[in-house]
């Protein structure tokens, strides 16, 4: 069991792009040329958690949708790979983060019996805010903790996912979703085996490049 500190966000519509035609390499006196023209299959929604303590990215959903109900999915599994220890979720004000079953799913786990009222009338689940209150907690064993408004960059799992983007996603070259979802967990092994630090913030305005 332990403490575990964890931002997390979505990157959604990420797209499987499949160039129309082969890259071609770098030659003498030659660039890499790429194909600028692609075929789509299609997109994939991911959901990531960055350990702050390890720099580690644990537990990652891929999927077709990013609904209220796969975003409990994800803290849930999330959760399962520790089931006794104490969770702190850094996040966004999204409204899947802030959603009816998210409360179920935190009551349930900490073992709170307290009626949650009704979504849209009584109690807890009456509101986002007062769903948000219920959730923010920092009584209970997993807690969200809710970064301000228009301050994404607090999270730092935005670094990581500026990461994926520039290592896998931008340059990539992607057959089908399947490939696309495999290429990016592949990575994530790889970032997990070979990189993965804490990140040490800068305060006077000069960029982190991992």
């Amino acid at each position: 069991m332990g403490v575990h500190v964890v931002s997390t966000d979505e990157i959604t519509g990420v797209q499987a792009l499949e160039r129309a035609a082969p890259t071609q390499p770098m030659e003498h006196g030659q660039p890499e040329r790429r194909e600028f023209e692609y075929i789509r299959h299609g997109t994939q929604s991911m959901m990531i958690n960055f350990e702050v303590a390890t720099g580690q990215v644990i537990a990652p959903s891929i999927g077709d949708t990013r609904t209220e109900a796969d975003f409990v999915a994800h803290i849930e599994q999330t959760i399962a790979t520790d089931p006794d220890g104490v969770w702190v979720f850094v996040l966004d004000n999204l409204n899947t983060h802030q959603s009816a079953r998210l409360v179920q799913l935190v009551a349930a786990q900490c073992g709170i019996t307290d009626d949650l009222g009704v979504k849209g009338k009584s109690g807890i689940l009456q509101s986002m805010a007062s769903r948000a209150a219920f959730l923010s907690d920092p009584t209970h064993r997993i807690q969200m903790v809710y970064v301000p408004k228009h301050t994404s960059w607090l999270n730092q799992v935005e670094i990581w996912l500026s990461i994926l983007v520039r290592r896998v996603i931008k340059r990539g070259n992607f057959p089908s979703v399947a490939d696309l979802k495999q290429k990016v967990l592949d990575f994530i092994d790889y970032f997990n085996r070979t990189l993965a630090k804490p990140f040490q913030w800068t305060y006077r305005g000069r960029p982190l490049v991992v």
